[in-house]
């Protein structure tokens, strides 16, 4: 109010603080009237994380399904089925081969009483009855690992690729629906197509069939995908040839259960047939309609295809439950060693650890090694200075004892001459020392009565 006094006195213009005021008031209206666009503006929103891709099914193609199919589409339908069962357990497939090539003397139905006792599957079993056939999967491993692989991830198409080569063989003349000597063909017509079932004439021989895929269809019609084939001992004619027939009736199983196109036919299984086989054979891993199902403990580790197929069958792997029962579940003693030497943990990773199942490791070392990291130490009242959270908890009557002694050791060596920390518990009977009393006090006189006085 002064200065304006002053002011109008000089003649100059009051410059009223509303003026400042205004101005001040202007630029918050500026700010304010921008701090609402700022408010306003929209917040990018983040991109949606992407989901994750679908797990990708590896599909064989109608003319690679033909080329793999062609060298056993023509086996009769049980013996083909327990031939595409048994490719899904590769790793099994050469341990009966193994087994076969050590008891070549055996075979039909004394094989496969002979392997009643093996781990096996059922259907790998039943091969034993048949060396030439297991040789060949044996033989041709990449071959037996793919036809498993279709059966797995393509059922339905493997069944439109039989029956579209055996209707390639009717064609050329060498499948003849009726009944022959070795085999019986029947056929059964819908639309434009016919379905051909093969059976086994005789119930108590088996004939397995031997001809040459690059003549038995026909002219092959695909160059790009030659049919698989290997001959099965010496020059063969022409069309289809039956071996020597083998005793092993006992020995089939298996069977198709046929659907126009591929669409409803799967591989179905005779419980109490199987039960003949393997007297462990679980009936109830069979299917509705006797629908024979993959049994994933028979795997033996070797790994799927695709993505798809490890999932539909990778969640149910052996040991699989028994894993997860150790994953994030560390065992530990209650009352535990420091710096983890020497502990058994499950799952755990480094030194001293035993891990079951890991590779490498199941490392097993002394609970107690000298020199450190042992599991059994001393508790803290064992230890000198020992600490831990009890550590020093019965120290009280200890430190009154020292105190006693240094006393009456300063009062031999010269008591209050030395200098010594006197009433505040010096320094013990160690030379020079000094001793820390209740307090860490004042060195204690000791022999030498060395010791200055301590600070409270």
């Amino acid at each position: 109010m002064v200065d304006r006094i002053k002011a109008f006195a000089r003649g100059r213009p009051v410059l009223s603080c509303s003026r400042r005021g205004l101005l001040l008031l202007s630029m918050a209206a500026v700010t304010a009237t921008s701090l609402p666009a700022v408010a306003q503006t929209p917040t990018p929103t983040p991109s949606p994380t992407p989901a994750p891709a679908s797990l990708e099914r590896k599909f064989f193609s109608p003319q690679e399904l033909d080329q793999m199919l062609a060298v056993i589409a023509l086996y009769d339908d049980a013996l083909l089925s327990q031939v595409l069962m048994a490719s899904t357990y590769p790793l099994e497939v050469v341990e009966a081969s193994r087994w076969q090539q050590a008891n070549p003397a055996l075979t039909g139905n004394a094989a496969v009483a002979a392997v009643a006792d093996k781990t096996w599957d059922v259907s790998v079993k039943s091969l034993v009855a048949f060396p030439s056939i297991l040789k060949q999967m044996n033989d041709h491993l990449d071959w037996t690992q793919r036809l498993g692989d279709a059966l797995l991830g393509q059922q339905g198409d493997v069944a439109a690729s039989i029956q579209r080569l055996r209707a390639k063989a009717s064609a050329a003349g060498n499948l003849k629906a009726g009944t022959g000597t070795q085999y019986t063909v029947t056929t059964e017509t819908q639309g434009n197509e016919t379905i051909y079932a093969i059976a086994q004439t005789s119930p108590e021989v088996v004939y397995v069939p031997s001809y040459d895929p690059n003549t038995v269809y026909g002219a092959w019609p695909s160059p790009t995908y030659p049919p698989t084939w290997w001959p099965l001992g010496g020059a063969l004619l022409s069309g289809l040839v039956w071996g020597a027939g083998i005793a092993a009736a006992g020995a089939l199983f298996g069977g198709w259960r046929w659907g126009y196109g591929g669409s409803g036919s799967y591989v179905n299984v005779n419980a109490s047939r199987a039960v003949n086989i393997d007297r462990n054979f679980n009936r109830a891993n069979i299917g509705a309609g006797d629908r024979w199902q993959h049994q994933v403990d028979h795997r033996r580790g070797v790994a799927y295809r695709d993505p798809a197929t490890r999932q539909q069958f990778g969640q149910n792997r052996p040991g699989a439950a028994q894993r997860e029962q150790f994953r994030g579940q560390v065992q530990r003693p209650a009352q535990g060693p420091a710096g983890g030497a020497g502990v058994n943990r499950p799952g755990a990773g480094g030194g001293g650890v035993r891990r079951p199942g890991a590779g490498g490791g199941n490392v097993q070392r002394p609970a107690q090694r000298p020199g450190g990291g042992a599991v059994q130490r001393p508790g803290a009242g064992q230890r000198p200075g020992g600490g831990g959270a009890l550590g020093g908890v019965n120290r009280g009557g200890a430190v009154n004892r020292e105190s006693q002694r240094g006393r009456a050791q300063q009062q031999r060596s010269g008591g209050a001459r030395a200098g010594g920390g006197g009433q505040r518990g010096g320094g013990g009977a160690r030379p020079g020392g000094g001793g820390g009393g209740q307090r860490g006090g004042g060195g204690g006189g000791g022999a030498r009565g060395g010791g200055g006085g301590g600070r409270r």
